[in-house]
């Protein structure tokens, strides 16, 4: 196991327990100037290292191209990055309730028309 990929899966279990703690301890309505910042960031790191692990798996299992592991896993960490950060401004949107379905499909839309550029 690489220590890129160890971190990956430390960082994993650190955010999502950083988001159950802001979950489960902290009141947004006591606090609401620390309650949604660390909120929106233990999110977004919780959404980017599972969805980096999931695609670092599913990338792996698929066959489509003869790359390497740190390939796989430089790629499948920069898309699980852009669906944190959709992810991110999608929960922010419904927050200042601007947020209709096609403009969710718009959000998703443009971060996989960065990585399709960014593919070739």
């Amino acid at each position: 196991m690489t220590s890129l990929l160890f971190g990956i899966i430390l960082s994993a279990l650190l955010s999502l327990t950083s988001l159950l703690v802001i979950l489960l301890r902290v009141s947004p309505l006591s606090a609401p100037g620390q309650a949604l910042p660390s909120f929106f960031l233990s999110l977004f790191l919780s959404v980017s290292s599972v969805a980096s692990l999931v695609l670092f798996v599913l990338w792996g299992i698929l066959p489509l191209h003869a790359w390497d592991q740190g390939k796989l896993l430089s790629i499948s960490l920069r898309q699980g990055t852009f669906i944190g950060l959709g992810t991110v401004i999608l929960l922010l949107f419904h927050l200042l309730a601007l947020l209709n379905w096609w403009i969710a499909i718009l959000i998703y839309a443009v971060f996989v028309l960065v990585e399709l550029a960014l593919l070739y």
